[in-house]
């Protein structure tokens, strides 16, 4: 992993709570149909590790999407993570009943996000993450910008950054 800014790992220190947009951040934003109609998406397997290496550390996972989707209720299922909001056409509304629920500040939160809807909560958390293929003008909301494009692995490298900043980050150098 290449060398980080002082000011991003400060900021990941204090993250209790990473919230994660499906579409575009955890898939590349295509949207596939089956015959029957379905839409179907495609998801990256080093994400799934990640979203569970985060929560077994301590870091709780949630997804805010605009979209209801099956296949992401799915995917949360599958990887254990409890906090899912789909349909959210106001993502700062699930974003507040989250850290009410959760009992954490805003600057306890990092959100990663990668189309105009997710400025809002970029504007608001401690740790604002956008992604290389997200819209031009979500790029200057946010304290970083992932080295891979949404669906190529975004929570894996988000992971990687948390756990290092708070000294978590359970692997050899060598390995990562």
């Amino acid at each position: 992993m290449p060398e980080l800014a002082d000011s991003l790992l400060a900021r990941a220190r204090d993250i209790r709570l990473v919230t994660f947009d499906v579409d575009g951040v955890l898939t590349d934003g295509r949207l596939y149909y089956g015959e029957a109609g379905e839409t179907l998406k495609v998801f990256h397997v080093q994400d799934g590790a990640a979203l569970k290496l985060l929560r077994e550390h301590g870091i709780e996972v949630g997804f805010i999407t605009g979209r209801q989707s099956v296949m992401v209720a799915r995917r949360a299922a599958e990887l254990g993570v409890p906090h899912v909001f789909q349909g959210a056409s106001e993502k700062g509304i699930a974003l507040n009943t989250l850290c009410s629920a959760l009992e954490l500040h805003d600057h306890q939160v990092a959100h990663v996000g990668d189309d105009l809807p997710d400025i809002d909560l970029f504007v608001r958390v401690g740790l604002a993450i956008g992604v290389p293929n997200g819209h031009p003008a979500t790029h200057a909301h946010v304290h970083h910008v992932t080295a891979v494009p949404g669906g190529s692995g975004v929570a894996r490298e988000i992971a990687e950054i948390l756990l290092r900043a708070q000294g978590r980050w359970p692997f050899d150098a060598s390995i990562s």
